[in-house]
């Protein structure tokens, strides 16, 4: 059973990222506060639930919550700034985007960089832990599956409808065959042969 809160007398908004291993693509992440009182059981870790119950659950939690945002940040950005920077930068920026602004941050892992002073607890496997966090969890994920849903109509090559960017195998023979994209994450390790890739 999720824990509804971790300050019964904060302001908390949950924090998480979707994408942060992918080959390709965005980050995403998002920030939730949810009232004291919210109650769903299906709510989870967004890994631990089907692409239909996520789906579900996503305007369950954008209707029900306080207040809610999504950030994200280029694969540029993260070859620039390497993907751990780019995962705290999408948090910071779906928190500038909260309508209400929480006194505390509940952040999924054991890493953040504060953000404007707001005091923030990370905890490891925080989405399976806290509401706030799952919540979180389960609206970056969506977002990033819409968003790599339209990369792969303009791509269809890569398999992202299905792997989502990750280095699947799929995915890396589609790069050996066909080079690399605009969205691909350079600095990431893409095949083994990287100096002999094409960008297309």
């Amino acid at each position: 059973m999720l824990k509804r809160y971790f300050n019964k007398y904060a302001i908390e908004a949950g924090c998480d990222e979707a994408g942060r291993g992918c080959l390709a693509g965005d980050v995403f992440a998002a920030a939730v506060i949810l009232p004291k009182n919210f109650k769903n059981n299906l709510l989870d870790d967004s890994k631990k639930l089907s692409d239909k119950q996520r789906k579900l659950l996503r305007p369950i939690i954008e209707t029900n919550a306080i207040a809610w945002a999504v950030g994200r940040v280029s694969a540029q950005e993260i070859d620039e700034i390497n993907i751990l920077n780019a995962s705290l930068l999408a948090m910071h920026r779906a928190i500038d985007k909260l309508t209400t602004t929480p006194n505390h941050l509940l952040i999924d892992g054991n890493r953040f960089k504060s953000y404007n002073f707001i005091p923030h607890t990370c905890i490891i496997q925080g989405d399976s832990k806290y509401m706030s966090i799952a919540a979180a969890s389960i609206l970056a994920k969506t977002y990033r599956d819409d968003y790599m849903d339209k990369l792969h109509e303009e791509f269809p090559h890569y398999g992202w409808s299905n792997n989502r960017a990750y280095g699947t195998k799929v995915h890396r023979d589609a790069i050996r065959e066909h080079g690399i994209t605009p969205y691909h994450r350079v600095s990431f390790k893409l095949i083994e042969e990287i100096d002999n890739i094409k960008q297309v």
